[in-house]
């Protein structure tokens, strides 16, 4: 490991950081209407076409975090990491079928949030408060791991000195970072991440196109690649008497990685981020279109997981597995390559953070502040007050890395992943059907989120007791799964059974402010949001 500032490298970075720091701030001036509401800030004025969109909806998906996280997962434990690949490829028919429809609704009556629509839908204000409250608390820990992705790589070019350094000198570089990050994201709202969204995929497509054929040339090719990982994973792990890993899946995982897959790509667009960048489209084609062409980073994502076995074979050997993808770029790259595979790093930290960090605000401010705390405030004041929350929440995320472990981060973002996957009956059953009850669907909500937390809570591993990964024993079952997908099961077995229930004593369903033409309205037949329910169709 480099244990002085790598200069070359981190010239380069500090560059292209300055490039998308300007232009963070000049796309306050992009396509920028004199409307000043939520619309514009913090959904761009519904304005993004096929490519825009497309590269914003990357931008989720291909985070700082993915591009660290997974392929040390494969360096860690073998082939069970690889699931992130199936599991993006199940979420792009799913999203077809639904995410139109969400576009469709939310166009027509300016709903700006998913709570927005749930509270449409049912009217029911406390179901959107779960909705929000869910969302938030599974996002915040989301964005503390975008700041990880851009301290690692922080880390290995060398800058902030060693561990014993005083605080702030090695911290200074990432408050640097999430300073400007802040700036541009309350001056240009959604529109900042869109822009810079283009430089960010750019650079990572060179990055990996690269590392995938330059690397195993280094290594003398993927005959060698894999006959190291496949040494590495045979050896015994003394603190479970079992191998340390597998190069390929063993039937014992078979429930684990399935039900991790499905579970993955259920919750992946629950997430307010991935629908912020949704409903920031200008039309229901723009996004048919965009579920046909997103799979194309699924075929990336597969060869940025090889980067894992790639770093066994070099030999890398870091006490933190998130440092183990930069460290092979600083070690197989020269300086100046190794400066621009970190600014993919760090610039794919910058526009997931930015977005997520929006869509946490404008949950707040529509779903909180304006149902509960202030019903009057004009579109004017709820874009003041998201533009501050969103620099709060960006706050809380820094205060988390700094002064948290960096492994309950990570467990708090799989946590995240249990909990998101809750709001799925809510959001995609009420874009198909008003029969679930409204407090069948929060109390659904409720015991789904209870029975994940405690058994996450229960999960321990050779380094900690509690939340030591995200799969256990499935009731009934007796085989070790997703504990996601157990509770939504739960969920939904509980919403079921009480809405009939409900419905049979006659409880009082709230009014539904859809209709069924509202589902496939395309652009052009945008309506008046009604601020109280108007219509009950039922259906």
């Amino acid at each position: 490991m480099n244990n002085g500032v790598n200069g070359v490298a981190l010239t380069v970075f500090i560059i292209f950081f300055l490039a998308v720091t300007v232009m963070g701030f000049l796309a306050a001036r992009w396509r920028r209407s004199e409307n000043d509401s939520l619309d514009e800030w913090g959904l761009g004025g519904r304005s993004f076409g096929t490519w825009i969109t497309w590269f914003l909806l990357g931008g989720d998906l291909y985070t700082a975090y993915t591009f660290v996280a997974v392929p040390a997962a494969i360096y860690a434990a073998g082939a069970s990491g690889f699931f992130a690949v199936p599991y993006t490829i199940l979420v792009y028919p799913l999203i077809f079928t639904f995410l139109p429809r969400l576009w469709s609704v939310s166009h027509k009556h300016g709903y700006v949030t998913t709570s927005d629509f749930v509270r449409g839908r049912f009217g029911s204000k406390g179901l959107s408060l779960a909705v929000a409250v869910t969302g938030i608390l599974a996002t915040m820990p989301y964005i503390a791991l975008q700041l990880v992705g851009i301290q690692a790589v922080l880390d290995v070019m060398g800058v902030g000195g060693g561990e014993d350094t005083n605080w702030f000198v090695k911290d200074l570089p990432l408050l640097i970072a999430f300073g400007v990050l802040a700036a541009y994201t309350y001056s240009s709202g959604l529109r900042a991440p869109a822009l810079i969204a283009f430089v960010k995929d750019t650079l990572i497509y060179i990055v990996i196109a690269v590392a995938i054929i330059y690397i195993p040339i280094k290594l003398g090719g993927f005959d060698d690649i894999f006959a190291a990982a496949g040494e590495k994973f045979s050896k015994i792990n003394p603190a479970t008497d079992k191998p340390v890993g597998a190069l390929a899946p063993g039937s014992a995982g078979t429930w684990t990685y399935a039900t991790l897959a499905l579970g993955s790509a259920l919750a992946l667009f629950m997430y307010p981020h991935s629908i912020t960048a949704t409903l920031s489209s200008k039309s229901r084609e723009v996004i048919r279109r965009n579920t046909t062409i997103l799979p194309l980073y699924s075929l990336m994502l597969g060869l940025l997981a090889l980067l894992g076995f790639m770093a066994i074979a070099a030999g890398i050997q870091v006490q933190n597995g998130q440092l183990a993808i930069p460290q092979l770029f600083e070690d197989m790259f020269p300086d100046w390559f190794a400066g621009v595979a970190f600014a993919a790093i760090g610039i794919g930290a910058l526009v997931p953070a930015a977005i997520m960090s929006i869509a946490a605000a404008n949950l707040f401010t529509r779903n909180i502040y304006k149902d509960f705390i202030r019903p009057d405030a004009t579109p004017q004041q709820e874009t003041k007050v998201s533009k501050l929350v969103s620099l709060l929440v960006k706050v809380g995320a820094l205060a988390f890395v700094l002064t948290m472990d960096k492994t309950v981060a990570i467990n708090f973002q799989l946590l995240g992943g249990i909990w998101i996957l809750q709001t799925f009956p809510a959001l995609v059953g009420g874009l198909f059907t008003r029969w679930f009850h409204r407090w069948a669907l929060l109390a659904g909500w409720a015991v789904g989120m209870v029975y994940g937390t405690v058994a996450a809570w229960n999960v321990e591993s050779p380094a900690q007791k509690h939340f030591g990964g995200s799969s256990a024993e499935i009731p009934g079952i007796g085989q070790i799964g997703y504990i996601g997908m157990t509770a939504i099961v739960l969920n939904v077995l509980v919403t079921v059974v009480l809405t009939f229930v409900l419905r049979a004593l006659k409880a009082p369903d709230g009014v539904d402010e859809t209709a069924p033409a509202d589902y496939t309205a395309d652009a052009g037949d945008r309506g008046v949001r009604t601020e109280l329910p108007a219509v009950g169709t039922g259906h």
